[in-house]
């Protein structure tokens, strides 16, 4: 760039999206230095280094797929190279990661202060994207490090597993500690989550200048219910596959359990609470109460991509194993019928690669109790949001406000969510016409297979901006790996 050019680069003839807007604008948009400096009609090109024509595309501010588990079933550094490289391609510029200690992840325990820090170094220069974390305390002295977490990492966001009290990742377990690697004596039950709760309160307390970003987010299942209802299913033997699975986690399961939470949270004054992965009509009515009866909680609530396009019939079979699992159609048209309404907050992959040596068992690969749980789909988060949800009449603008502000708002991003001065120049362009078939080899995600194959989707990624730079580009990764932790508040 000259003295006399005061941009880095332009990119114009975009038609620009942006939350909270009710309409799309052909703008050009300056960006200097990794941020968005201006957004007019028409910007002097002779200004920038770099001019891009975007040709009329779609310009998207970069998603922030809040909900991702890199580093769950693969070597953290080796997750997080591959699967950033899928969130390149589907938008994504911020991943926000579930992290916890016990088995998976890193397969240890202990403290927080041991156990981040090389979470961090084995991130540090992996990460195709921009990336933070949220964490889990699992044991009692995880809670009383919440505190030091916000102020010395930027972590303001926490997870209770509300399921893991007799209930291992994938069904049944046996042995509660061995398999959360907490110390003796000690129980991860209703009991726990209420101190996690009364954890997370004291940081707000301790940090009012951080007090609307800290949080805390539920997987929200009864551990009991599902156990019952699992040996029903086994025993019963009338049902297979994603409907057995669904069968065996009912959705009253989830009901009840952000009926829980949400005392819990009243009880504790923990007023930022995010229910993550809504899956039923059944939690979302459970939601809706529960927003009534205590109406000074701040809730917001979370559907996944993978809910709002995959149903029990869909031919993806134990492929498509998740938690909580994939519903019938009658559920699925209820997360649709929520979202159409605005009364779902943010939407996300739940990305967790998990390749198909791992995913099924070698014996039994249509034994849907023997898969392990979980799979990817941060490539098709924007591109599967635009087809179905264009064709059910979604605004382009409210598309943006459920995949980057909301939650870039929520977990403390002030600068990610937006394409307006100011804030980073995470930019993906969509050829909103360029149809395509899904299919796994196209992916750069190390799994191998995806539930999503096959399916028309009507929209396409073609170009990722992380800060200016260009990050992926018509079905190419390009350059070597710029992604930055997320200390938060950035």
């Amino acid at each position: 760039m000259t003295d006399t050019q005061i941009y880095d680069l332009i990119i114009s003839n975009a038609r620009v999206v942006r939350p909270g807007k009710d309409t799309v604008d052909l703008l050009d948009i300056g960006i200097s230095q990794g941020k968005i400096t201006a957004l007019a009609p028409k910007l002097a090109a002779e200004d920038a280094a770099q001019v891009v024509d975007a040709e009329g595309k779609l310009a998207f501010p970069g998603l922030v797929d809040a909900h991702m588990h890199t580093g769950i079933y693969n070597p953290l550094a080796q997750d997080a190279r591959s699967e950033s490289r899928a969130a390149a391609m589907g938008g994504v510029t911020s991943s926000l990661n579930y992290m916890r200690t016990g088995q998976y992840y890193l397969n240890k325990g202990g403290p927080y202060r041991d156990f981040f820090p090389e979470v961090l170094a084995l991130s540090e220069g992996n990460f195709y994207v921009d990336y933070g974390y949220h964490l889990a305390p699992m044991m009692k002295e995880h809670i009383g490090e919440i505190p030091d977490l916000v102020a010395d990492h930027g972590v303001t966001s926490f997870k209770i597993f509300m399921f893991y009290g007799s209930h291992g990742l994938h069904g049944r377990s046996s042995d509660q500690s061995e398999f959360l690697m907490t110390p003796p004596g000690e129980k991860y039950d209703v009991a726990h989550f209420e101190f996690v709760m009364r954890g997370v309160k004291k940081a707000m307390e301790l940090h009012p200048d951080k007090k609307d970003i800290i949080s805390c987010s539920l997987h929200c299942e009864t551990a009991e219910i599902m156990t019952a209802y699992t040996k029903i299913v086994e025993e019963e033997g009338i049902h297979t596959g994603l409907r057995a699975y669904h069968e065996s986690r009912p959705p009253h399961s989830e009901g009840l359990a952000i009926a829980i939470a949400s005392y819990l949270a009243h009880e504790t004054d923990c007023v930022n609470i995010n229910l993550l992965h809504l899956t039923s009509a059944k939690a979302l009515d459970s939601a809706a109460r529960m927003s009534l009866a205590f109406p000074h909680i701040n809730f917001r609530k979370e559907v996944t991509i993978g809910h709002l396009l995959l149903d029990v019939d869909s031919p993806c079979g134990c492929h498509a194993k998740v938690n909580p699992p994939i519903r019938p159609r009658e559920d699925v048209e209820a997360l649709w019928q929520a979202v159409l309404d605005h009364k779902v907050d943010w939407i996300v992959s739940d990305h967790a690669c998990c390749k198909e040596e791992m995913k099924t068992d070698n014996k039994q690969p249509d034994q849907i109790f023997l898969a392990k749980s979980g799979f990817g789909g941060t490539e098709y988060l924007l591109s599967g949001l635009i087809s179905e949800g264009g064709r059910r009449g979604m605004s382009y603008n409210h598309m943006a406000e459920l995949v980057s502000a909301n939650p870039a708002r929520r977990f403390g991003l002030p600068t990610k969510g937006d394409i307006a001065p100011g804030y980073d120049a995470d930019i993906v362009l969509v050829d909103p016409a360029k149809g395509f078939v899904v299919s796994a080899e196209n992916s750069p995600s190390a799994q191998g297979y995806t539930p999503f194959e096959g399916q028309e989707l009507t929209a396409t990624v073609m170009q990722t901006y992380l800060r200016g730079h260009l990050i992926y580009d018509n079905g190419n990764i390009v350059g070597e790996p710029r992604g930055q932790y997320l200390k938060r508040p950035t």
